[in-house]
């Protein structure tokens, strides 16, 4: 039992997904810091300045605090788009496979050197 779970946890695909998760993770921090340190204090502040709401993660209606919803939403996009342009270059990277040219069947070979022959 204990070989069948070193096979499993050993296989490319679950390595893979490991270290997928664990970039992911990082990625996920970089993101949030970017959106709480660069993009709220340039971009969002004077906008919520001038809505008289300065702080986004303190935005609040009675108990329901949409500031920080509005964060997730604004990293979540990010994110979504960041993958998109990662994807969209991975593809353009990948070298464009040209088909091999068709194989001629020996049939038809042999019925244009016949054509040719009867031209001659």
């Amino acid at each position: 039992m204990l070989k069948e779970f070193r096979d499993f946890a050993l296989k490319g695909n679950v390595v893979d997904l490991a270290v997928a998760v664990i970039i992911g993770a990082a990625f996920g921090t970089i993101v949030s810091s970017l959106v709480d340190d660069v993009i709220t204090p340039l971009l969002l502040t004077p906008a919520l300045k001038a809505a008289d709401a300065e702080n986004l993660d303190q935005l609040s209606w009675g108990a329901v605090k949409y500031g920080k919803f509005i964060a997730a939403v604004i990293k979540f996009i990010i994110i979504a788009f960041i993958l998109f342009l990662l994807i969209k270059g991975m593809n353009s990277m990948k070298k464009k496979e040209i088909p091999p040219p068709a194989v001629t069947p020996e049939e038809v070979i042999l019925l244009r050197e016949i054509r040719d022959a009867l031209k001659k």
